[in-house]
């Protein structure tokens, strides 16, 4: 169980809610009203207020690569610091089957990262997340740069991890994606969190 309890900081007022193991939750809401804040939050990635939670372990008793390891925060736009794909991965020949699975061509891995589209980049910072073997997934508008094919092939993929166990917090801005992915909906208004219907 990912659990977050009065989680806050400034731009989010305090926002408390659980997601079970193989579950998926969504949150929409207007740009800038702190859907983001909540996600690097609940990474640790940035100061705030409250407890998170996973499997009873607090995050304040981890490190931070730690916590990260296990609470995995895809950002809409990812970082990349090496020159070519592969170097971005410990393993490159372990992970190139599930970039297939999303769609990338079998040598995508030499690739240099200035070819990447944004699209090419979501996917290949999914890859690198789920590498860490993660148990949960902050999915902060995973398939905005993508075509129709790619995004069925993202949410069908995701749904697969939910059915190893992972829990996932899918932020998006597309209501019929939201009932697609999720059990569970949430809507973020000026920093308030709270439940919505589908």
């Amino acid at each position: 169980m990912f659990v977050a309890s009065n989680v806050s900081r400034t731009g989010l007022e305090p926002a408390s809610f659980e997601v079970a193991k193989g579950e998926c939750v969504s949150i929409q809401g207007p740009s800038g009203s702190g859907k983001s804040l909540l996600l690097r939050a609940l990474a640790d990635l940035d100061p705030h207020e409250g407890h998170v939670l996973l499997d009873g372990n607090a995050c304040m008793r981890m490190t931070g690569p730690e916590w990260r390891r296990r609470v995995a925060y895809i950002p809409a736009t990812s970082g990349w610091w090496a020159a070519h794909v592969r170097d971005h991965f410990p393993d490159w020949d372990g992970v190139a089957p599930m970039a297939r699975r999303l769609g990338l061509p079998t040598d995508c891995g030499g690739w240099s990262v200035d070819r990447l589209s944004t699209g090419e980049k979501q996917r290949l910072a999914l890859v690198r997340a789920l590498d860490l073997a993660p148990r949960v997934l902050l999915l902060d508008e995973p398939t905005s740069g993508l075509d129709p094919e790619a995004v069925a092939a993202v949410e069908n993929f995701v749904a697969e991890q939910r059915h190893e166990g992972i829990a996932v917090v899918w932020v998006t801005h597309d209501k019929a994606q939201a009932r697609r992915v999720a059990s569970r909906h949430f809507r973020m208004e000026k920093g308030v969190l709270t439940e919505a219907a589908p």
